[in-house]
């Protein structure tokens, strides 16, 4: 995926009163959301993929997958996972690399503003589209399939807690994967494979105990099978527990995995993040 978009300006503290930390941040976030959605393709792609997906898999299959589950009830779990994926993993693996190859990266980090600030707005942005993204599907899905929400504010703390480790583990993981990209077109070589991949094993277009053996030991490796059987506790009855590989939801499980993804995800951003391309030193 490529874009036109020219890169925003960095924020910098004007002269005067010094703003605050959080002010900077808020800031640096408000202009990471306007390039974000000055960008026709990132928006198409990002916001509509999992709505186009869940419209035309809903629109297929029509019955039960065991136990009563309407396949619409199932899939909305993989489609909120992958699009918390999308917009954090996906989209920061290869806008990352354009702003550097351009010398965005390179601009930021000589200017007075504090290194995390720019990180912060990248946090801001992936938030801000995230909810936006998944309160639009559930809409969807409510409106044209009947979709059946958390009926309790325990599910919802479960929703909440879920997606927050989620979308951490991805938003580092995104961060640290956008170092392997040479140049800004290979951007999207490197990630998008390596998203594909990881849904198609992941339990978010089939269901997941369908899938051989090995590729679930293999998808139990990485956190979007666990963001998706978190989000399973949540949408599908609790006896549909039983028919998980674990014989039950584990959400013990699901928070250790997923807050070990975001250990793993943070290192990997301290040890390899660049600010600028390798021919720039």
């Amino acid at each position: 995926m490529t874009t036109t978009t020219k890169p925003a300006t960095p924020v910098t503290a004007s002269h005067g009163r010094r703003p605050s930390a959080g002010a900077l941040a808020l800031r640096q976030g408000r202009l990471e959301i306007t390039q974000f959605l000055r960008s026709r393709e990132s928006v198409v792609f990002t916001m509509g993929f999992p709505i186009i997906m869940i419209l035309i898999f809903a629109s297929i299959f029509h019955g039960t997958i065991g136990g009563g589950v309407k396949f619409t009830q199932y899939f909305i779990t993989g489609m909120i996972a992958t699009g918390l994926m999308t917009v954090s993993f996906q989209n920061l693996g290869i806008w990352i690399p354009i702003e550097r190859d351009r010398g965005v990266l390179k601009r930021y980090r000589g200017t007075p503003m504090p290194k995390w600030v720019w990180f912060a707005g990248k946090v801001i942005m992936v938030v801000a589209i995230g909810i936006a993204e998944t309160a639009l599907l559930l809409a969807v899905a409510v409106a044209l399939f009947d979709l059946d929400l958390p009926g309790t504010a325990a599910k919802w703390f479960t929703f909440g807690w879920v997606a927050m480790l989620g979308v951490t583990a991805c938003t580092l993981c995104g961060i640290a994967i956008s170092s392997l990209a040479r140049t800004a077109r290979s951007g999207s070589a490197v990630v998008t494979p390596v998203s594909l991949v990881l849904q198609f094993i992941s339990g978010v277009f089939f269901v997941f105990t369908d899938l051989p053996t090995w590729m679930q030991q293999v998808a139990a490796l990485f956190p979007l099978k666990w963001m998706c059987q978190g989000l399973r506790a949540v949408f599908l009855p609790e006896s549909f527990g039983a028919q998980e590989p674990g014989g039950s939801f584990e959400l013990g499980r699901v928070a250790l995995v997923l807050a070990l993804w975001c250990v793993i995800g943070l290192v990997l951003c301290l040890t390899t993040f660049r600010w600028t391309t390798k021919r720039d030193g």
